[in-house]
């Protein structure tokens, strides 16, 4: 029997939580010897798996470096890309996809046999652009690693059309579109109850300006309520949050869910908020995870002008958009919110839930990796 291809799955982050990375596993599982590394515990459905510690860092922390420009030395200090390396060392693999940009000169120190692929889960070098410092120490970094390690790429993917082309506009590169498109889940569009259930589930971090639904709910009208479940990946502003709400008596927090339980959790309400303010680049040009795990719940959603959101809006009519970011705009828009028009956007969630599963997305990582092969050590199909 031929040995199966061997492919590395590299990432930056704790793979078993990872949504995006999870569906790269479960897509080349039992199609490839499939080896991963990254924080954490092994995902199911792999070979081999080579654990960073938690305290191992990703990004870069190496202030004379990036001051100095000496941007390979800060590369080389990172303590995630040391203890990778260590890891390793010796392990021969025939194809790597290499998760976000910090993982990409790494992945071609390994010297796979035929090559890496590269996806960008964000445009790298604006990740941050709205903190000053960031733009003026990081981003010149971020920039470097673009211009020197992308074109050494085979292929490369992300995450959103915009963001694709501004990795071309900026680099020369071209970049394929695998949206963050949930799973497709059996179900059906629930009934609106006497409730109208808004829900919001998020990363808890500043920059994306949760505070705001909070105050749109402050004049919703009674028999509207939201929930929302934020991630504590910033302690003290989800404190502030919390507190903000207190006197928000239509506002609950509950606590995050596994993210194989949330779309049937989700599942219970009515609409999703994936309201996102543009304060940097990739906020602006957004497709989220939060955005397609509605429409696999069946729920309508509403959201801000956000230009790849509005586009997909439109062309299934699941929800409405805001005319602008405000939290006034938002408020009106949610004291607007009718039964009827709610169910008609759950039956076009539900129409949409094919069309938009991941299941339609992930042929292009299947390709990509089946085209860095030669056809006599393609993967099993």
């Amino acid at each position: 029997m031929t040995a199966l291809p061997r492919l590395l799955i590299i990432s930056f982050s704790p793979i078993r939580s990872d949504p995006r990375v999870l569906k790269q596993v479960g897509l080349f599982s039992g199609k490839y010897h499939l080896i991963t590394c990254g924080y954490g515990a092994a995902p199911d459905g792999v070979d081999e798996h080579f654990a960073l510690s938690p305290d191992a860092i990703g990004w870069p922390s190496d202030r004379i470096g990036l001051l100095g420009r000496r941007y390979r030395r800060a590369y080389d200090q990172m303590s995630a890309v040391q203890q990778a390396r260590k890891l390793l060392a010796g392990v021969s693999v025939d194809v790597i996809l290499a998760n976000d940009l910090n993982t990409l000169p790494l992945a071609l120190e390994l010297e796979a046999k035929y090559g890496v692929h590269s996806d960008l889960h964000e445009f790298a070098p604006k990740e941050k652009d709205d903190d000053l410092k960031w733009r003026l120490f990081v981003a010149p970094y971020m920039r470097w690693l673009c211009r020197t390690y992308l074109p050494r790429a085979r292929s490369l993917t992300t995450v959103a059309p915009g963001i694709a082309a501004q990795y071309t506009r900026d680099f020369g590169v071209a970049a394929g579109v695998v949206t963050n498109a949930a799973p497709f889940a059996e179900g059906a569009p629930r009934p609106v109850g006497e409730t109208i259930r808004l829900i919001h589930s998020a990363a808890g971090q500043r920059y994306r300006k949760l505070e705001n639904l909070i105050e749109a709910m402050r004049s919703a009208p009674s028999g509207v309520e939201l929930d929302m479940i934020v991630m504590p990946n910033e302690p003290d502003y989800v404190a502030e949050l919390k507190q903000a709400a207190a006197d928000v008596p239509a506002v609950k927090f509950r606590d995050p869910v596994p993210y194989a339980e949330l779309v049937q959790t989700l599942s219970g309400y009515d609409v999703s908020l994936v309201f996102l303010p543009p304060t940097n680049f990739n906020m602006e040009n957004a497709l989220p995870n939060k955005f397609f795990e509605a429409v696999q719940a069946r729920l309508g959603v509403i959201v801000g002008p956000s230009p790849s959101m509005v586009e997909i809006v439109n062309q299934y009519g699941f929800g409405t958009v805001t005319p602008d970011f405000t939290p006034t705009a938002l408020a009106k828009t949610i004291q607007s919110l009718d039964r009827g028009q709610i169910m008609e956007w759950k039956r076009a969630a539900d129409s949409a839930a094919k069309p938009l599963a991941a299941e339609s997305q992930l042929g292009i990582w299947e390709a990509a990796i089946r085209a860095l092969l030669p056809a006599s050590d393609s993967a099993v199909s």
